[in-house]
């Protein structure tokens, strides 16, 4: 334990603590602004830049040479910058040519997380590294291109999605704490138990009902993804929402897996005192694209 007593070395933790808080603020500082940016372009090009990184923390991730990784994640954000910039509005006009791109990131996170989370880190390490990194970057682009996408929907649409995420990440981590004894994936994640992740479907639950209810009572700019489920059927809503917070779960473990088999603790550290990009949207990789498939398949 820390020293109490006045004049003593402070927590390794404190230090950890300022880096932590000055990074949340810099990129807050960014993103806000970008978010509620009249024109989309600010948040796409934004976001465009993290996950080009998160392309090349990928690729670090699998034993891919530094410069390497390097040109990958400038080829990736170089390919989706020439998407959008020179069809802005592509993804939500021709939202039928689309439907494909969300049904292939669905079967790819439902299958292949189900396949690797069964047989863990000996069945990821014995695949090609060349199919790991092209399936990676294929799953880091189409998060990129559901959240430019749902941006073009609207904030209150996009924000729907990610606070489902952080509210499904704060209760499970409180939950467990509170109740937590038996793990989820102790081989992958040791801090994750079921009652957390119980917590997490509870909280997200109780979101989508009050989503729903400011749907009604104020005038955001885009239906929310409750408000579009709920329109389609009330168990619908239900369904999706608690498939959208498990996949958040098997996010976070499969990146924590591939971690594993990397034997590094965090992605990169590219984030001062939270790691890496990887680190911080690895939910959201699988939630993204699966709302967009969700609301327009």
């Amino acid at each position: 334990m820390c020293a109490a007593q006045p004049g003593a070395a402070a927590c390794p933790k404190d230090y950890m603590l300022i880096p932590r808080i000055i990074t949340a603020v810099v990129l807050l500082a960014m993103l806000l602004p970008a978010l509620f940016a009249t024109n989309s372009s600010p948040f796409a090009a934004l976001t465009l830049v993290l996950i080009a990184a998160g392309c090349w923390e990928w690729g670090r991730l699998n034993q891919l040479g530094f410069t390497a990784s390097v040109v990958a994640g400038v080829a990736v954000g170089a390919g989706l910058a020439y998407v959008w910039w020179l069809a802005p509005h592509l993804l939500v006009e021709y939202a039928h040519m689309t439907r494909a791109l969300w049904l292939l990131g669905a079967a790819l996170w439902v299958l292949g997380s189900a396949w690797l989370l069964r047989f863990g880190m000996t069945r990821w390490l014995g695949l090609s590294p060349t199919l790991r990194l092209a399936v990676g970057w294929l799953l880091l682009a189409l998060t990129w291109l559901a959240m430019a996408s749902a941006h073009a929907v609207g904030v209150n649409f996009l924000l729907s999605v990610m606070v489902l995420v952080w509210v499904a990440d704060v209760a499970a981590y409180f939950g467990g704490r509170a109740w937590g004894k038996r793990k989820l994936a102790a081989g992958i994640s040791p801090g994750k138990t079921w009652a957390g992740a119980f917590s997490g479907a509870a909280a997200v639950m109780v979101l989508a009902l009050v989503w729903l209810w400011l749907d009604t009572q104020l005038a955001p700019d885009s239906a929310s993804i409750y408000t579009q489920l709920w329109q389609r059927s009330p168990l619908l809503m239900v369904i999706g929402v608690l498939w959208l917070n498990s996949m958040a779960v098997v996010g976070d473990l499969i990146e924590s897996l591939v971690k594993r088999c990397a034997g590094v603790k965090d992605s990169s550290g590219l984030l001062p005192g939270h790691g890496g990009v990887l680190d911080r949207v690895d939910a959201l990789l699988p939630v993204l694209p699966l709302a967009l498939m969700l609301v327009t398949v």
